[in-house]
Order: C-alpha cells, then structure tokens, then sequence
C-alpha cells in the first residue's frame, strides 16, 4: 500500500468493507486494524467543538467535554451577514479539532427556520436559503482548510422538534427545491463538505436515511456531491435499504454489520454499491489523515476568544434606540438588572453544549473596565413565579440611575434540542419586572438573551432601546460592553423577521402537525416571503438592523449582462460621524409569473465598513438562478421572459432604489397535446402558428370560425382543445384534430 493513503476496497474482505459502513462506537469511525485503516473521531459541533471526556469509551454526556471555544450560535452569527468572518470561525473551529484529534466535527446545521417556534432556531441559520447558505459555507470552507471534515446537517427538511425521530415532512417538489434544498446544494457546489449528515424525519413518506431520490438522485447525481453521507445518531433503521439509498455510514453502531454482509451475499447489495460506500469511508480516512497526524499541536486559546469576541459584536442586532440612549456614556449612573447580565445565557441546550475555555458575563466585562453599576438580578433562571423580594430590589436599583440596562430572555428550560416551544414570549415574571422598573425610569435598554425571536411588541413601550443579543457565545459580555460603550457600532441584521404574533405565521394552520405527519401547506412562502407578499405587519423585517451611524443607498443600476444574467450597483454612504458597517440586500422582484411567487426575494448581500463620511461603490452579478423558480411542469428550474424589479436596501422593507431588467427567458416549453389549453397553444411558439392557420381557415369557410365575443374566448382560452365540441358542437371537434395534425407536421 501507498504511504500516503490507505487501501481501497480492492484490498479489503467483504466484512471490512461492510465494518466501514458503520461507527466503531458513539464517536469514532470503525477502523481496520489489519489494513491500518485507523477509526477516528467524529464529534459535535456546531459553533465549537464539543468533545466528551467519556467519548473514548463511547458513552454520552452532554454537559461534560473538554474545553473549547464556544462561539456565538447560528442564532447570533446568522445576525452578522458577514461570510469573511463566519469563515475566520470555522478555521478556529479546525485548529481545536486538530488538537483535540477530531477528524470530522458535526456542523453546520442550514435547515430553515420554518417557524420561530423551533426548538433547535438556535443552532440554524435564518429563514431565508440563500442567507444561509452563503453564510454558513464560511464555517465548511474554514474547518476543511485545516484539513478537518464537517458535516452539514440535518439533510434535509428537519424544521421541527416534535416528532422529529419520525414525523414525516410533506413538502411540495418546488418548496424543496426553492426553500429546503438551496443551502445544502449551494455549499455542496461551493465547497464539497467532506460529510453530510441525513436527518431523523421521513420527506414525504420516506425515511432520509432510506431515501434514494434524496442521497443518490440528488444529491449525488445532481448535485455532485463527492463525500460520505452519515446517519444522524439513530436515524438509520434499515441498514440494507440506506446503503442502497446511498448512507455511507450508521452512527452509533447498531452492532449488525453482519446484516450488509448477508445482503452482499445474496444480492439484495450490488457489489458496486457497497464497494462505493466503503470507498467514500477510505477517502474520507485518506482526506483527514494529515491533520490527525499532527503531534503537540495548541491552539491559540486567547486568540479564538478574540475571535469570538468579534463574532459576537457582530451578531446583535439593534432594534430600537429612541433618543440615542445608546450608546451609554461611560461617566453615567449605570443599574444593571436581569440575572442574565451574571449568568449569562451563551449556547442553546442538546448536542452542541459546549465547555468554553473562558466565560465572561455582562458583569465581569464592567469589572474588567472599571466601570462601577449597581446590580440587582431582578428575577431567577427558571419558570418559577416572580420573587417579590428580587423585583422590590431591582426597583430600588432603578430609581436613581441615569439608564437601566435590563437584561431579559429565554432561560434554556425554555428552549432546547428535543422540543418546540410553545410561545413567542418571554417569562411574564420578566415583563411585569419590566414596567415596574419602567414607571420608576424612563431610560431603559433591554438586552435580549434568546435563540430564537420572541415577542416585542407587547412590552416596547418600557423600553427606549432594544438590543437583541441572541446567545453570545464565550465572549459576549465583553463584546456587549464594547456595543453599549460605543467602542463599535452595533452591525448585526436579522436572519428571520420578527412577528407582531405567532399565529400571522404562515405555517401555524399546520404547526407541528398531526398523526405522523406535517404539511408544508405554505409552500415557498416561509417568513419574509409570506409577510411582505401579503403586506402583513412585522414587528421587525428581515434584514433589519440599527447603527449607532446613518448610512443612504443610492444610484441604484441593473444592467443586463447575458439572456438571463444582469450586474447590479449602488453607490453606499456613511452620512454620519461615527464608522460603522451597512450590509447592501439585493432582492429580485419578479413581475407577472405563471405561478405564485414572492414578492421578492434576497438574492446578493455585503456588508461594507465604511468611515464616516465615507462612500462606496457596490456590484453583483446576478446569475441565472437569481431570477428561476421550480417549475413542477417541467420538473427543473425555469426562467420566465419578463421584466424582473431589483431591489437594493437595508432590509426588506427598506429598499432605497429599483432598477429592472427585462430578460429574454429560458425557452422552456413542453409539447402541446389535446390536453393543452386553447390559451396555452396560443402563447406556444409552434402553437401560435397552429392557432393563426385555424382562424385563417376559419376565414376561408374551410373550418368553422372562432368564437368572436369576448366571454366565448374566457371559455375558449382556459379549455383543453380535447373539450372544445363542448362549446362549439361538432364543430370543435374539427378545429381540435386540425390543431394537432399541423402540430405534427411543423414539429416533425
């Protein structure tokens, strides 16, 4: 064998080959002993590495791993639109797998926030499939430049808790493809994760793990997916039926490798396919060899907490700032309030809890700074009814300050993996805190601590600023000091849209399902897409996000550059005196379709640091499938002839200029039959001329003429030319064969 790599499956009996399809334990891949293929690790992600300190002996337990970086979560990371520095966190991220001799860390995980009351929101990306995948190929691209794996997740439509081990998702063909599948294939096609990981749930019936059309048909074969596809842990309940789906590989092992070595042997397995999965675990070996092969490496522990640092101030998101009450003077009066500014809030609950290496609190940052508060922590972390004690304390704490920063959100008993929540609110003991502390002053800021989004209206009034921090990660309370000081100016913009309530979301009618299952009846109308299409009240849209500066958007161009292709600019300014970043949103409007389709839809963004004062310009290149929807008719993408509105803003309710562009089209057509309607043969290119022959022998009394008056042609027009006798008799019946007969010669 090669120094350099190891066997192939030439080399290998038909029980090794079959051994490689399955875990050595919870998180190690089963080696070879005899061929020196080794089992290496594979572990939780998604923000960090989360590595058990029993995972040598296979076991499980969340809460006890060896230290790492804990980064801002997706909830908060999403909120920065900054693919630069996801990617600088993804190669922290490897560094740590190379010490710790984890070859494949599980993450990132892009499945859509379908509704706000997921309870894994936190740990993906945004509602929006393009957002998410152009931010979270950052983390692929970065882990897999140091020679460590990833493993995006959950493929595909894992967009609940309840149920999740085996609800089936039944989802429309086009709202797969427009809304579910986007991010997997754009960070497939742009960056080949060396994994990916299936998901518990069926999609339309079938088990993702069991699901040809999904691991092979598309995945592979459409796609170009070249890595290994992994159960997620317990989700394969067949093995003979996922190998032959295209699962390279059970997680944990279920001890049955003598079920794909009996199925080898009497042909339910094609040789070839086994062949082909236990190859995809050599190279996926061969791939990670180089970094496990790396002795004495440290990572640079204060260096990725400065990273995390960055993430973090990245991720809030300012929501409101009435009189410019933030940023807080340094020489002001300061009360803190809210036990989340001490016991800080930082990850989401279930797999991915990790152990940072450092933990800086809100109040640990002030210490640092020198900067004197008075704290009271106004409530407890639990579910409990409020303490009158804690909320006489917080008030009194109030009462003479200059500005209150309240800290307020979810405990995590109200939000984790392995249920849904079942509200948008935040505890009531922290919304009564909140306006007794509000009647005794008027200058407070609310610092939310939360995975997902929760409801704001009800209590905005209390509050002059609002300062949606997510979870933070390790270093959040020293970048939350450096946002609420003013060192930086906060540039985080909502990945999901904000409800004024729960039921104005599209999917409730069908939330969490019922029996087994779940529809997707909204179709590609999820967040954004529903409410501006709809003109529904938001509290905040996406895209959303306020700056300490003032930033305009202007000379706002779309020229064409191909059929179907177009290049955008825009000139970006800082009007203001302080430096600060404006990410740029370009959303694509299309004009009349033959289907229903968004208003609009985000398609391009960048985020621009500019000084103050200080312009820029900005260009995209929109390319074909900027302007495409699914067509079920034609089961592939399709671009329409038409004219597209483009649209350049700071959310997607703040478009600064349109420009529009009128596209030539794809040409797609399907060949006419007695099935097609009179009004679809006549805006055929072949139809046409079909229809012009008819009215011209119409005209020539060699067949009847056409119905002339304006609701005989309504009928006509929307009628299969098989049905047309029904409204012209006998006559009908003539003009139909006619129509198919010189269709058939001008087709050929």
């Amino acid at each position: 064998m090669s120094d350099n790599t190891y066997p192939s499956v030439n080399d290998l009996t038909l029980e090794e080959e079959a051994s490689l399809t399955s875990g050595g334990d919870a998180w190690h891949l089963q080696g070879v002993e005899a061929k020196g293929i080794p089992g290496y690790m594979i572990t939780d992600g998604p923000h960090g590495l989360r590595k058990s300190l029993a995972s040598n002996t296979g076991e499980t337990d969340l809460n006890d791993s060896v230290p790492a970086t804990c980064f801002p979560p997706a909830a908060g990371l999403s909120s920065s639109w900054n693919p630069e520095l996801i990617r600088q966190v993804g190669e922290a991220m490897g560094e740590e797998c190379i010490q710790e001799k984890v070859a494949v860390i599980l993450g990132p995980g892009v499945n859509i926030k379908r509704n706000p009351l997921g309870g894994r929101c936190f740990e993906y990306w945004s509602e929006d499939p393009y957002l998410a995948g152009h931010e979270a190929v950052g983390i692929v691209a970065g882990v897999q430049s140091k020679g460590v794996g990833t493993s995006l997740k959950h493929f595909a439509a894992n967009n609940q808790e309840t149920d999740r081990l085996r609800v089936s998702a039944n989802i429309s063909q086009r709202a797969l493809r427009e809304i579910y599948f986007p991010a997997f294939e754009h960070i497939v096609k742009t960056a080949q994760p060396w994994t990916i990981m299936c998901s518990y749930n069926r999609i339309n019936g079938v088990h993702s793990a069991q699901n040809r059309w999904l691991l092979t048909d598309v995945l592979r074969d459409e796609w170009g997916f070249e890595g290994i596809v992994m159960s997620d842990w317990g989700a394969d309940h067949d093995r003979v039926a996922s190998l032959n789906a295209g699962l390279n590989l059970e997680m944990p092992p279920t001890y049955t490798d003598d079920q794909i070595v009996y199925a080898a042997r009497d042909g339910r397995i094609q040789p070839e396919q086994l062949d082909r999965m236990a190859q995809g675990m050599i190279d996926l070996v061969n791939k990670t060899r180089a970094a496990m092969s790396v002795e004495d490496y440290r990572f640079d522990v204060d260096a990725h907490n400065e990273i995390a640092r960055r993430a973090a101030v990245e991720s809030m998101v300012l929501l409101k700032n009435d009189d410019a009450i933030l940023p807080v003077s340094r020489d002001a009066k300061i009360a803190v309030i809210g036990e989340f500014a001490r016991t800080p809030r930082y990850q989401g609950g279930g797999s991915s809890h990790i152990t940072p290496t450092k933990m800086t609190g809100f109040l640990d940052a002030l210490a640092e700074r020198g900067v004197p508060v008075d704290f009271a922590p106004g409530f407890t972390l639990d579910l409990e009814p409020t303490d009158p004690a804690l909320e006489a304390e917080a008030v009194i704490a109030a009462r003479d300050a200059d500005v209150v920063l309240m800290f307020l959100g979810l405990p995590e008993a109200a939000e984790s993996e392995g249920f849904d929540r079942d509200t948008l609110d935040i505890p009531a003991k922290q919304i009564e805190l909140l306006k007794a502390v509000a009647a005794e002053n008027k200058n407070v800021v609310v610092i939310l601590s939360n995975g997902s989004v929760v409801s704001v209206a009800p209590w905005a009034n209390n509050a002059k600023g609002i300062l949606e921090s997510w979870l933070l990660g390790q270093a959040g309370g020293a970048a939350l000091a450096d946002v609420i000081f003013g060192d930086v100016s906060p540039s985080g913009k909502l990945a999901q849209s904000v409800p004024m309530d729960i039921n104005d979301d599209p999917s409730m009618i069908n939330w969490p399902g019922e029996e087994g299952h779940v529809d997707y009846g909204e179709g590609v109308f999820v967040g954004y897409r529903y409410y501006d299409t709809y003109g529904k009240a938001v509290d905040y849209p996406f895209g959303y996000g306020l700056s300490y500066a003032t930033f305009e958007i202007g000379g706002v161009k779309a020229v064409k550059t191909g059929a179907n292709t177009a290049r955008v600019s825009a000139t970006v300014t800082n009007t203001s005196d302080v430096d600060a970043a404006e990410t740029v949103q370009v959303y694509v409007a299309p004009g009349k379709a033959d289907v229903a389709r968004p208003k609009h839809e985000l398609k391009a963004f960048r985020k621009v640091f500019l000084k103050a004062h200080e312009s820029a310009e900005v260009s995209f290149d929109l390319d074909e499938s900027a302007f495409a929807y699914w067509s079920e008719k034609f089961n592939d993408w399709h671009v329409e002839a038409g004219e597209y509105g483009i649209e350049v803003g700071m959310s997607s309710r703040d478009i600064a200029g349109v420009a529009t562009v009128a596209l030539d089209g794809d040409g797609k057509a399907l060949p006419l039959t007695e099935w097609s309607t009179f009004g679809e043969w006549s805006a055929d290119p072949v139809g046409s001329k079909v229809v012009a022959d008819v009215r011209e022998a119409g005209e020539r009394g060699e067949l009847p003429k056409l119905p002339d008056n304006d609701m005989m042609r309504m009928f006509l027009g929307s009628m299969p030319i098989n049905s047309m006798s029904t409204l012209m008799g006998e006559s009908g019946k003539a003009i139909s064969s006619f129509m198919l007969d010189g269709y058939a010669k001008l087709v050929g």
